[in-house]
């Protein structure tokens, strides 16, 4: 199983990093690289189009300002999408990502996680895969349960 992580840009890469971080703390095998909807449009193409083929099962992308990549990867490609709007130097405090990643027409589907929440993206991207795979979902239910032990150990602390 192997999830992809794309960006427009390297300035999105500190915030990308998160899914990356938590897809190789699950096992999952990734593929990260640049591909820029506005600037590499052939590269987009040959990487929405040929996914499948090459053995991805789930497509994180992100990107900020228009933030059309997610859109665009999502239009051309079968599998699931999960965009990630970055709030970049050239961003409307995030909110022109958050629309043109959220905001897509019907039949384009796109996941669509928090601004900067590239951690959930990956979180999202390992249960889309749990749902076909044991081993994942055995982790995943062993990460939901030490989410719910961090918050009652801080409860029973705050007591003290």
């Amino acid at each position: 199983m192997k999830v992809a992580v794309v960006m427009g840009s390297i300035s999105d890469m500190p915030v990308m990093q998160q899914a990356i971080d938590i897809l190789h703390e699950f096992g999952v095998e990734t593929h990260v690289d640049i591909v820029s909807a506005h600037r590499t449009p052939e590269k987009l193409v040959n990487f929405s189009t040929n996914a499948h083929i090459n053995g991805i099962n789930v497509i994180i992308a992100g990107a900020g300002g228009a933030a059309h990549l997610p859109g665009m990867v999502a239009s051309m490609s079968p599998l699931p999408v999960i965009g990630v709007p970055v709030k970049s130097s050239n961003s409307i405090d995030g909110w022109d990502s958050v629309l043109s990643i959220l905001q897509m027409p019907g039949g384009v589907p796109v996941a669509t996680v928090a601004l900067n929440g590239a951690k959930n993206a990956g979180l999202l991207a390992v249960q889309i895969l749990a749902s076909q795979n044991a081993e994942l979902l055995e982790k995943m239910i062993t990460y939901k349960q030490g989410l719910k032990e961090t918050v009652l150990k801080a409860a029973e602390d705050l007591k003290k």
